[in-house]
């Protein structure tokens, strides 16, 4: 027996599923995994992908997501994600963290490590979260090289690249929009317009470019939360729902920890804990059993 694989699929093959998902005209759905344990947990539910925030990294860090983070931590997260499953897996590459050449060495070291694609945006960087008052956009032809540096610098050319603007909140819709036909002929393969309003603009998006399109369904922010069915309606091929995850745990772990010190003890809580047998089983223990006992009882045939 092998060495328990901590992702059953390269990830040349993680790559190609994206890519047939995105043209089979259905909906994919990647909810935003903030550990490798969260992927596997997104796996087993049965999602398409699973997606690697910036904002969830910075977070976790105990940042605010206003460009504090470096290409090396998130780009060690999301490969430590992307190792811990099957699906694939996209990450958050903010604007690069620099200068095109500093795109283009993030669009590679994302592509050795494993994952599916990444984004990058227009902000000028350090940037903000996209739902946050006070964003800038750098000039089109800034991003333009930013991409045209990305596109480049990829080593599989089934990396799926993909153009984030920020410019709605900043410049309006329409010019947003001009944007986006400029970073698809850059050699964006994917668009992703962030913090959109409602359906009436991400129809305007869908009638302005011919390449497939994330939707950004995330809580709390400048966006009309829609069901997986209004956006495949809407001609939308992928949706994130990027910080849905560390808020459901962040909420359970507060209320959690709040009636242990007022309690004194944990034991009211246990019905709401995973269990060790169920932790034991997304971590794959069985496996790891056998490959160790595999190898202590190995014995050299002799002659």
């Amino acid at each position: 027996m092998g060495f328990p694989a901590l992702a059953s699929r390269p990830p040349a093959s993680k790559r190609a599923a994206l890519r047939a998902g995105l043209a089979s005209g259905r909906l994919l759905r990647m909810p935003g995994a903030f550990s490798p344990l969260v992927a596997r947990v997104v796996e087993e539910l049965g999602f398409d992908g699973a997606y690697v925030s910036g904002a969830v990294v910075a977070a976790d860090l105990g940042l605010p997501d206003v460009g504090l983070t470096t290409m090396t931590e998130v780009a060690q997260r999301a490969r430590q994600i992307a190792s811990a499953t099957s699906l694939p897996v996209l990450a958050d590459a903010d604007t690069g963290f620099g200068e095109p050449l500093s795109a283009a060495r993030t669009v590679a070291e994302l592509d050795d490590l494993g994952l599916a694609g990444c984004h990058l945006e227009d902000q000028v960087n350090p940037k903000r979260c996209g739902h946050l008052d006070g964003k800038e956009v750098v000039p089109v032809a800034d991003m333009v090289r930013r991409l045209q540096a990305a596109v480049a610098a990829r080593r599989d050319p089934s990396f799926l690249v993909v153009a984030r603007s920020d410019a709605r909140a900043v410049e309006g819709l329409e010019a947003m929009l001009e944007r986006a036909r400029a970073y698809v002929d850059a050699g964006a393969e994917m668009l992703f317009p962030e913090a959109l309003a409602d359906e009436r603009e991400f129809e305007a998006v869908r009638r302005a470019v011919d390449v497939p399109l994330l939707a950004n369904m995330t809580e709390f922010g400048k966006s009309k939360l829609l069901d997986a069915r209004a956006l495949a309606d809407l001609g939308v091929n992928l949706v994130i729902y990027p910080v849905t995850g560390l808020r459901l745990a962040l909420g359970a772990v507060e209320d959690g920890l709040r009636r242990l010190r007022d309690d004194g003890t944990q034991a009211g809580l246990l019905d709401r804990m995973h269990t060790r047998a169920r932790l034991y089983e997304l971590l794959g223990y069985p496996d790891y059993t056998a490959f160790d006992q595999d190898v202590y009882n190995f014995q050299k045939d002799t002659p």
